[in-house]
C-alpha cells in the first residue's frame, strides 16, 4: 500500500504557496465591493527566529510568500 500524498506535494509546491495562490485565484474572482475588501486583507507579516540549543537567535521579518521557510 502507497502513503497517500496530496496533490499540492505532487505539483511541487509548500502547503503556504498552494493556500497562497488558491486565495489569490479566490480573492480574483470576487466582484466589487467584496474584491477590494478581499485585497486589504491579502498583505501578511510576521517575524522568524532560529532556534539553537535552547537560545533564541536573530529575528528576521517575513513578509513576503517567496521568503517562507528560507
Amino acid at each position: 500500500m502507497t502513503t497517500p500524498t496530496t496533490f499540492w506535494r505532487l505539483a511541487g509546491v509548500s502547503y503556504v504557496q498552494y493556500v497562497s495562490k488558491a486565495s489569490s485565484t479566490v480573492r480574483a474572482a470576487l466582484k466589487e465591493p467584496a474584491k477590494s475588501k478581499a485585497l486589504t486583507q491579502e498583505a501578511f507579516a510576521y517575524n522568524r527566529a532560529q532556534w539553537t540549543t535552547g537560545v533564541q537567535g536573530e529575528k528576521t521579518l517575513v513578509d513576503a510568500l517567496k521568503s517562507v521557510g528560507k
